[in-house]
């Protein structure tokens, strides 16, 4: 029942793959010299598709992620950490981010990073989706880096600088020594208005570059292991600051969150130092931007939870018993199974076009990202619903992942925008009618 991205463990090594040998993959395939069918067709017809294939870096790249999780990432060493203080597994995303490059796969090589793309990115998310990896990848590899390298690219000259903060942090991200996070609700909607709780007061010293900010921020994903925040503030202009988490102003105080794999915190700054990277239109555009691909890379986590837990759910049937034969015989089980897994290979097709768009930088990619995360959602949080119902008594336990798997579905859906919300904004991005009113 696997999709087409499942790739077998028998015979995968622990050697880790040059995740920077992606970008010289996908300048082939941009270049018009990558062979996949899809793009011959496309040149057949007349008309440029985006490469919704997985090459042989992604999935050489897919097979040391999950060589990785599988290791360190087991069910009840997650599950385990998910009832102490930390929550977060520091130590597997300092393997992931330094040692298999994950932190900087979308920063350029220019910069120190691996200049992949969100194909590669989206691939490393399915993975982390399937093992309910406690890493910071999408908050500080996705959203917090977007962020950083839309403001290093329309930020002023003394903002945006080889020397400037945006560059120095990028240089971090990609080295994997430094955990950025967006300091923004987990739930916001990319596209809506910035909530503006927090104000910039002036600096302390008169000509400063540093500016103090007070205000708060409720439910921020992955700000818990995060060594500086990335923190909008209202003032003349609005501005995207860096702010250093050990600034004594600042606390992050951990919430009690139905993902507890992806704990959210509350965010409170007290006049706290903070350094402007962009302001006006450039930091509105670096947030959006940010939590557009947030929203991309979130989808491609629902799609690998969701072939997961249909995965396992499709092995417990095979081997669970009832009345003589296998559970997985009976004619509604099949069914049931049958619809899960057509959900699924649609919930693939949705989430790998709208990486495509991403890295393309297609016209299409708002379309592509609102159809992805609206059918992840869905489809992952049924996979969630009926590995819990298919696995009977003990999926109602404890002790078994079914319940962890609907948990973290369940908050990815409220993320980012629900389903419903991406779903109005994608009628209005395709000009269709309202409904009438009866």
């Amino acid at each position: 029942m696997e999709g087409p991205a499942a790739v077998s463990q028998q015979g995968e090594t622990t050697t880790q793959p040059r995740v920077s040998a992606v970008a010289s993959d996908n300048a082939a395939n941009q270049a018009g010299t990558g062979t996949h069918a899809g793009a011959d067709r496309a040149a057949a017809l007349g008309t440029r598709l985006p490469d919704m294939t997985y090459s042989d870096q992604e999935t050489e790249l897919r097979s040391a992620v999950r060589s990785v999780l599988a290791d360190k990432a087991a069910w009840p060493a997650v599950l385990a950490r998910t009832e102490t203080p930390q929550t977060y597994d520091t130590g597997l995303w300092r393997t992931l981010a330094a040692e298999i490059g994950c932190a900087g796969l979308l920063v350029p090589e220019p910069l120190g990073g691996a200049g992949a793309s969100f194909r590669e990115a989206a691939v490393v998310a399915e993975e982390i989706g399937r093992a309910l990896a406690p890493v910071p990848f999408l908050g500080s590899a996705v959203i917090a880096t977007v962020a950083l390298l839309s403001a290093a690219a329309a930020g002023s000259a003394e903002e945006a600088g080889a020397s400037g903060p945006a560059a120095t942090l990028i240089a971090g991200l990609a080295a994997g020594t430094t955990t950025v996070a967006l300091a923004v609700p987990f739930a916001m909607m990319p596209g809506s208005r910035i909530e503006r709780t927090v104000r910039v007061g002036p600096p302390p010293d008169h000509g400063s570059a540093a500016y103090q900010l007070t205000g708060a921020v409720a439910g921020v994903a992955d700000a818990l292991p995060a060594d500086v925040l990335l923190v909008p503030a209202d003032g003349v202009p609005f501005g995207l600051y860096v702010v250093p988490v050990a600034d004594s102003g600042v606390t992050v105080a951990p919430v009690t969150s139905l993902d507890m794999t992806r704990q959210l915190a509350d965010i409170s700054l007290a006049e706290a130092s903070a350094t402007r990277i962009a302001a006006g239109p450039a930091a509105e555009q670096a947030i959006a931007a940010a939590l557009r691909a947030g929203a991309a890379m979130l989808a491609a986590e629902q799609l690998g939870l969701a072939d997961q837990a249909l995965e396992v759910t499709v092995a417990y049937v095979k081997q669970r018993q009832a009345f003589g034969r296998p559970v997985g015989s009976f004619q509604a089980i099949k069914h049931r199974l049958a619809d899960l897994w057509v959900s699924v290979v649609q919930a693939r097709a949705a989430s790998r076009y709208a990486a495509a768009c991403l890295a393309d930088e297609d016209a299409d990619a708002q379309v592509a990202i609102a159809l992805a995360k609206a059918t992840c959602s869905d489809t992952a949080l049924l996979a969630g619903q009926e590995m819990v119902q298919l696995h009977g008594g003990i999926g109602f336990t404890w002790e078994h992942p079914a319940h962890q798997y609907l948990k973290r579905a369940k908050a990815d859906s409220i993320a980012l925008g629900t389903a419903d919300r991406h779903r109005a904004s994608l009628a209005a991005l395709v000009d269709l009618p309202r409904a009438p009113v009866s």
